[in-house]
């Protein structure tokens, strides 16, 4: 089975085992000459499933066995990712919001609460918010401006768009009882931003997504919040983000 779509402004044929992923991508099918193909195989298959086993013993969670076709989404998500940097592009763990056409990118560990901030950030601006993708977004690093690009894969709850919105900010969130936020340097944030990307196999493609992240350093400003999770604390983030 195969079909093309257009993610992160990049042409890409998909040819799988399964018909699943090509339903989970509909929204972003392309008529079009594809920039590369990417194809899975059931080694690909069973790579994820050793992978997403690791996962779910280091989150002390029941390791269960998940179903071959939904495996595939998330080989043929790495191919992607693996592909991305020749065009200056990179996959990041975060939640992405756009707020009168300027995103803001929220990061941190796995269950800190990106989702319910960028929530909250939706409840305080009404329809001035716009979800880009609540979990893994591409993000293309320009000469002049960063982009960051609506993906299929936008977290279980499916929030984000078929959208490209220029990036101010990301900020690194952390739970706190008190609301406190303050600008950092991208040595503080450093160590989080790399965490969070992904990191390609291939070391021409990971020494190429180390460039972007410094890169990408030159354009937006980075944060550090401390949050309680009320809706005070999405007040305080966007007053102090959007400068």
């Amino acid at each position: 089975m195969k079909n093309t779509y257009k993610i992160a402004d990049k042409v890409i044929e998909i040819v799988s085992l399964y018909d699943k992923v090509h339903n989970y991508c509909k929204e972003y099918r392309f008529d079009g000459i594809p920039d590369f193909v990417v194809t899975t195989t059931q080694k690909d298959i069973d790579y994820e499933r050793i992978q997403s086993a690791k996962t779910d013993m280091a989150q002390g969670i029941s390791v269960h066995r998940s179903a071959d076709d939904y495996l595939e989404e998330l080989a043929v998500y790495r191919k992607i990712a693996e592909q991305m940097p020749k065009y200056d592009t990179f996959l990041f763990h975060g939640s992405a919001v756009a707020v009168d056409g300027e995103c803001y990118l929220f990061t941190a560990k796995s269950g800190t609460g990106k989702s319910t901030h960028t929530r909250l950030w939706r409840e305080l601006l009404g329809s001035r918010a716009v979800m880009v993708n609540d979990d893994k977004p591409l993000i293309h690093v320009g000469d002049s401006e960063v982009t960051v690009f609506g993906t299929p894969y936008n977290g279980k709850h499916r929030l984000g768009e078929n959208i490209a919105v220029p990036l101010k900010a990301v900020c690194v969130l952390e739970r706190s009882k008190d609301n406190h936020i303050r600008q950092i340097t991208k040595q503080e944030a450093y160590s989080t931003l790399l965490q969070q990307s992904y990191r390609p196999h291939n070391s021409e493609m990971l020494a190429g997504t180390l460039s972007l992240i410094d890169k990408m350093a030159q354009h937006i400003t980075f944060w550090k919040l401390g949050c309680n999770m009320d809706i005070s604390s999405a007040e305080l983030s966007y007053n102090a983000m959007k400068g």
